[in-house]
């Protein structure tokens, strides 16, 4: 009997110790956030006002729009607070997204879900310019197709695409979406096959120095025949306006089972969230 009741209490132990430990891993990992205010005075200068709570002691930053980044807390603390003058910023929508970075204690870093406060102004690029030229000016340099060089069976082709994000998988950070997926045309001067549609689906991995580096894959055909898939890699390399990144990219499209139809492309072309659904 009393081995049994010691075999009970240590199993008991053991237990508790196990609960005690989760519950110690949990509190040095999980870190919560609670908004109290995220609101801009709707009079000039337009100061963003930002406070919250947090679960445990932190140094804490803020980052608007995913670009504009500034220290809420420099100091470890559990309330913070910060006034932002945001005047000078530059938006493409009056709603705009922020999230909250901290780094607790033990420089475990954590970014919160996004939050969102809306502008009591009407966003303007520039002087002169208002969001709806913008749009116009987007949409119209956007729409227009990038050229391409095409080599096919030792012959050299020259042609047109215009690829168009449709759908963007948002990234915690950064002014570029994780991934997305794409609809693109293409149509090859004095090629056989002329013109393809493709369905693609691409990563986005922001370096320093340059943009990004996006690997990816597309499936094409010419609905008579022509159909195979096409593995990508694209370099963007600068922004125009904030709005547009540069990029040049090399893909090898492949026909199964015959492989004279196969070739290679090298287009230069222009990257924009704009016109994209976000999820």
């Amino acid at each position: 009997m009393k081995k049994l009741i010691l075999i009970f209490i240590l199993l008991i132990s053991a237990c508790l110790i196990t609960k005690a430990q989760d519950s110690t891993d949990s509190d040095s990992t999980d870190m919560e956030i609670f908004l109290i205010d995220a609101y801009v005075k709707p009079e000039p200068p337009y100061i963003f006002i930002l406070s919250f709570y947090t679960s445990k002691v932190c140094l804490s930053s803020v980052i608007i729009d995913g670009k504009y980044e500034y220290v809420v807390s420099n100091g470890l603390s559990e309330a913070h607070s910060a006034k932002i003058d945001i005047t000078s910023l530059k938006f493409l929508e009056k709603n705009v997204n922020f999230v909250i970075e901290t780094t607790d204690s033990l420089g475990n870093k954590t970014t919160s879900e996004e939050f969102e406060f809306d502008l009591p102004f009407e966003p303007v690029i520039k002087e002169g310019s208002s969001l709806w030229t913008l749009c116009l000016f987007a949409g119209s340099v956007f729409l227009l197709p990038m050229p391409g060089y095409v080599n096919a069976n030792s012959n050299h082709y020259y042609s047109l695409s215009k690829e168009i994000p449709i759908i963007s998988v948002r990234s915690r950070s950064g002014n570029y979406p994780s991934s997305y997926f794409s609809i693109e045309y293409t149509h090859i001067f004095e090629a056989d096959n002329k013109n393809y549609a493709r369905l693609g689906y691409k990563r986005i991995f922001p370096i320093n120095l340059i943009e990004y580096i996006s690997p990816g894959v597309t499936a094409y055909t010419n609905f008579y025949g022509q159909n195979g898939i096409a593995p990508e890699i694209s370099i963007g390399w600068f922004n125009l306006f904030d709005t547009f990144t540069v990029y040049t990219r090399y893909r090898y499209n492949i026909k199964p089972g015959d492989s004279n139809s196969n070739f290679h492309e090298i287009n230069l072309g222009l990257y924009t969230r704009l016109l994209s659904l976000y999820l």
